[in-house]
């Protein structure tokens, strides 16, 4: 019934599992990686800069982003905001919309589709029953980040403002924040401020005296997969936080029914500059179709962390040295970089003194911009053990959904675990690569199966040699 496993029979076992995985590897290196270049909204107009970054202090949205000044009401009144929000909003939504098409603003959340596209997708949503609704997405569960959380904190009448604006924009009533649990200072600052913001009569009944209704509610979670839009939704609906594949889209049916869209709090706070000072302002910072300023979260073996608003494609290299001090040890201590969070691929030494941070650079480069949150990694430190780590972050937040998820998220830790103990054979390099590679095909719900295939894949592609170094150190028992 069973074959003897006898040596030989072994070897082609052996053999026969090498072959299968050599297939894969070969079969993955086939497909071509697609990157789809978004076409930009109507009336935007590219510009013809080559330089970018520093950023003049003229054109900082954020001017206490380090909570120097005072963040109530009146400081931030004196900072320019809530000025002639009135006479903004009689301009009416068309004219709202149209100058956030041609200022070319990404969403900030890390996809980076174009503003106007995807805002324009509620305003043109029929909704005569229910009311629509805009949710304010500051989860902000993504290791190295802390940008939303600034905002919250030093800046929350600047987000409240433009949800103001956004939310008249499309067409929507109300606007909900959703807020980490942990974040409790941050959400008591945005309570106080959406306060102020009813009693001098700037949100609520009439909103800046212009006769519209619109409010603002605060609700809070606390789970990493809840920044995904659907798995939002379903926590603030009392559900559990899980994502849900699509359709119906959240423009079609998403809080309790009501036509709803999701947006980054980043994308939001920035609206209220853009139409005060024109959508050519905005549309001649950073590069073309990667426009206007970036916060910006350096963390890691650096020797000043920090959150900084930058223009945009500022060089990378430029970045960590000019604001975070550089690298610990030099530049040429740099062993790799997560130039957008966790969730994006690594980028090696020669890669990162040369890209720009902007979203389509970063594609080009084989990663991506993220939500902006670098995260420098140095020879000093165990470059095995901290691929460890962030597997075994996404192991302990997958939704267990999708099965090849599921699975890899179990796997792949555990594979992991030997390469930094050197306790595998070489062969397990590939099984990495073919294990991957069935998460990546196997077209899973949510974001954060990509996510563990991009920390296999940088780690096989940058860290191959030490993981054989360090399985030969353990054969010879050293």
């Amino acid at each position: 019934m069973f074959r003897k496993l006898l040596p030989n029979n072994l070897r082609s076992l052996g053999e026969q599992q090498l072959r299968l995985v050599q297939t894969v590897s070969k079969e993955a290196e086939k497909q071509p990686k697609k990157s789809k270049k978004l076409d930009p909204p109507k009336g935007y107009k590219p510009n013809c800069k080559t330089k970018f970054g520093p950023l003049d202090d003229c054109d900082r949205i954020f001017q206490n982003l380090y909570g120097r000044h005072d963040w109530r009401l009146q400081g931030a009144c004196e900072r320019g905001d809530w000025h002639r929000t009135g006479d903004l909003l009689e301009q009416g939504p068309e004219w709202i919309m149209e100058q956030v098409s041609k200022s070319g603003l990404r969403g900030r959340g890390g996809a980076g589709f174009y503003a106007g596209r995807k805002w324009d997708f509620l305003r043109k949503a029929k909704s005569e029953k229910v009311p629509k609704v805009v949710i304010v997405n500051c989860a902000e569960g993504e290791p190295g980040t802390c940008k939303d959380r600034e905002i919250l904190r030093h800046e929350p009448h600047k987000l409240i403002e433009g949800m103001l604006l956004v939310g008249v924009a499309m067409g929507c009533g109300r606007a909900i924040v959703y807020v980490r649990n942990r974040f409790y200072n941050e959400a008591c600052n945005l309570h106080f401020a959406l306060e102020e913001a009813y009693h001098h009569g700037l949100v609520g009944e009439s909103a800046c005296g212009s006769g519209i209704k619109f409010d603002v509610m605060v609700q809070r979670g606390d789970r990493y997969l809840c920044g995904e839009e659907t798995a939002m939704i379903n926590c603030l609906m009392g559900k559990l936080g899980r994502p849900r594949r699509r359709p119906p889209y959240l423009t079609e049916k998403g809080y309790f029914g009501h036509p709803c869209l999701v947006i980054n709090a980043e994308s939001i706070a920035v609206v209220p500059s853009i139409l005060r000072r024109g959508s050519e302002w905005w549309a001649g910072l950073g590069s073309s179709y990667n426009t206007g300023t970036k916060l910006y979260c350096l963390s890691g073996q650096v020797n000043n962390p920090c959150t900084v608003e930058e223009e945009m494609s500022i060089p990378l290299k430029d970045l960590i040295e000019r604001h975070a001090g550089g690298v610990k040890g030099g530049w040429d201590n740099l062993a790799a970089v997560f130039p957008g969070g966790l969730s994006t691929p690594l980028l090696d030494p020669p890669t990162a003194a040369e890209v720009l941070m902007d979203f389509d650079c970063l594609v080009a480069a084989g990663s991506g911009l993220g939500c902006g949150a670098v995260i420098v990694m140095s020879k000093d430190s165990d470059p095995l053990a901290v691929m460890l780590r962030s597997i075994q972050f996404f192991e302990k937040h997958t939704c267990k959904q999708c099965t090849y998820c599921r699975d890899g998220a179990i796997w792949l830790p555990e594979i992991f675990a030997r390469f930094v103990k050197g306790q595998t054979h070489p062969h397990e390099i590939d099984w990495t690569l073919a294990i991957a590679d069935k998460i990546r095909n196997s077209k899973p719900i949510c974001g954060l199966a990509y996510s563990q295939v991009s920390v296999a894949e940088s780690l096989v592609r940058l860290f191959g040699p030490q993981i054989e170094e360090r399985i030969l150190k353990y054969a010879k028992g050293s």
